[in-house]
């Protein structure tokens, strides 16, 4: 196996600290084919879909990718921008603060950038670029407040199999989850202040979190916990009281069972239980997305309406709000502790050595 060096590698070279920013994906443009390519990237990972690998290439292959990029693609024109997708624009908003920020700190010895577990721009596209730049030591933020092996896991599988193939491996550190994180729930709870500043409340706030099956919870996976423990301390923020606020999960695929209660399902029944009026935050995106814009504030708007209720409102993710960067910022600097990040390399003395040796730079 020949492994990937640094092109035209210096031995003078400065050491930079790097910051990568990952989150899960996007395709290319609102087409078929685009969202054939990007379907196929993101079904096809073993922690987004535990089953047996033949049996599923047959389903992806021969079932899923035939019918969904159409239905896909027509759902990402609707929310799709002139600048990408959602998702895309959010996630270099709050990179550009986020690198404005650190590089006001540390000036030029710390390198600031994002990647997507799927899609592009890829996670291994991004640290190579990082890598001929110098960094030496790494840390990798998902943008996934609740740990889960269908993301968190995921972003560190892609890294590593990255690094398996390399000579030169940074150190690396990474943020597993920051569900519990004071600052975080902070920055959620005065997003839906702010929203209740301009709207008023509603009769329910319904914490909505993505589905995942509820085998892997039982499999040992904390998704789930570390879900209900954010709309926990959500709620003791807001001062709301039991009956007030639930949380549910949205997004199910396929036949077997998923962690309940599912979102879709509690909006169609509330109605005739009395409540009139909801309004549904996802604290489990730090940014917008196809499927906080689609199907949490139209689709599962529409399943509520239609059963009887008054009055829906979905409360925006925190995007590239300034509190929020204040919060990634803050956990960023904590995950940085111990590294020398202004600290200069003995740059000089190390190519020397290395020219003594017989290396020409």
């Amino acid at each position: 196996m020949a492994f990937r060096g640094v092109d035209d590698f210096k031995h003078n070279q400065q050491d930079l600290t790097g910051v990568l920013i990952t989150n899960l994906g996007t395709p290319d443009e609102p087409t078929p084919s685009a969202l054939r390519r990007y379907l196929k990237e993101f079904l096809w990972d073993p922690r987004v879909v535990e089953v047996p690998r033949p049996i599923w290439w047959c389903i992806l292959n021969g079932i899923i990718l035939n019918i969904r990029p159409r239905r896909s693609a027509a759902a990402y024109r609707e929310v799709w921008t002139d600048a990408g997708s959602p998702l895309m624009v959010h996630t270099q908003a709050q990179t550009e603060q986020l690198r404005e920020r650190l590089q006001a700190r540390f000036g030029d010895r710390v390198m600031v950038e994002f990647a997507m577990r799927y899609g592009n721009p890829s996670i291994t596209s991004v640290i190579d670029r990082m890598q001929q730049a110098g960094v030496r030591r790494l840390l990798v933020l998902p943008l996934y407040p609740q740990y889960s092996g269908a993301t968190t896991a995921s972003t560190f599988d892609a890294v590593a199999e990255d690094f398996r193939q390399r000579r030169w491996l940074p150190e690396l550190r990474m943020v597993n989850h920051y569900h519990d994180y004071p600052d975080y729930l902070a920055a959620l709870a005065a997003s839906v202040e702010r929203h209740w500043h301009s709207h008023g409340r509603a009769d329910r706030l319904i914490m909505s979190y993505h589905g995942v099956p509820k085998r892997y919870l039982l499999q040992g996976d904390p998704y789930f916990c570390e879900c209900h423990k954010t709309s926990r301390l959500l709620a003791e923020r807001l001062g709301l009281k039991e009956g007030e606020w639930m949380t549910t999960f949205q997004s199910r695929f396929g036949r077997e069972e998923w962690l309940k209660p599912y979102t879709d399902e509690t909006l169609k029944g509330l109605p005739e239980q009395g409540v009139k009026s909801v309004q549904v935050i996802c604290p489990g995106f730090s940014a917008d997305c196809l499927e906080t814009i689609e199907e949490i504030g139209q689709e599962n708007r529409d399943y509520f309406l239609e059963a009887g209720g008054d009055r829906y409102e979905y409360i925006p993710a925190l995007n590239a709000d300034p509190v929020h960067i204040d919060v990634l910022e803050k956990l960023i600097l904590q995950n940085l502790q111990g590294w020398e990040v202004t600290a200069a390399s003995s740059s000089e003395q190390c190519l020397s050595r290395a020219q003594a040796q017989g290396a020409k730079q």
